[in-house]
């Protein structure tokens, strides 16, 4: 057992519950929340993909977009070449099968140590209003490959771009088991992921990369 699962397990046994909610349980958390009304929203409408890419690249994120996933490899060989960065990366799991040799890049699926430059991921979804990127960790889907290297290359499809916050929750919870998590109906950790990683602690001059990677490129897959 984990830590984590030591501590809610003895928080249930001190309110007399079993050491797993049930069913009745869950569907009982499921039923208040949706009974609770919404509260207002800033209106999102057209095309959820243009705003998207609008806001990523208002946070100093840069976009690229391909019609199927076979030709995200070439596409990031591109992105790597014109900003003339290492044409080797560390990625998840999940895009190991691509072409990245033929495409020119040496990729590796596997975390991401302190001396890799380049980070390849998915994205559970992303979020139109704020041109947010979604991950969900897990061992298939480590944190540290969009944390730790200076670019982050992230592919995310187009039919998982979500209105808004509210809409990206919930698809979480409406699909259970989400990919890469342990078996929990919710990952350990859900990052939201707004462009490159920045400050303005100090002297409140905006400093990118302050605790993250410096640039961040998303190919959008259109198909």
């Amino acid at each position: 057992m984990s830590a984590r699962e030591n501590i809610l397990a003895r928080i249930r046994a001190q309110q007399g519950k079993g050491e797993q909610p049930d069913a009745g349980e869950r569907e009982a958390v499921a039923a208040y929340i949706r009974a609770r009304p919404a509260g207002p929203r800033p209106r999102v409408d057209g095309d959820l993909i243009a705003r998207f890419r609008e806001r990523a690249e208002a946070l100093a994120s840069t976009t690229d977009t391909v019609e199927a996933l076979d030709a995200v490899p070439a596409a990031v060989a591109r992105y790597l070449r014109s900003n003339t960065l290492p044409l080797a990366a560390v990625c998840w799991r999940e895009l190991a099968g691509l072409e990245w040799k033929a495409a020119g890049i040496e990729v590796e699926a596997r975390e991401a140590r302190e001396t890799d430059l380049v980070g390849i991921t998915g994205a559970y979804c992303a979020i139109a209003e704020t041109g947010t990127l979604v991950t969900l960790t897990g061992p298939a889907t480590p944190a540290a490959v969009s944390l730790l290297p200076e670019t982050h290359v992230a592919v995310v499809r187009a039919s998982r771009i979500v209105r808004g916050m509210e809409e990206a929750w919930q698809l979480v919870r409406s699909e259970g088991e989400a990919p890469g998590s342990t078996g929990a109906a919710l990952p350990r950790a859900v990052n939201f992921i707004s462009g490159p990683s920045r400050t303005a602690d100090i002297e409140q001059t905006v400093t990118l990369g302050a605790h993250g990677p410096y640039r961040v490129h998303l190919v959008l897959v259109a198909g």
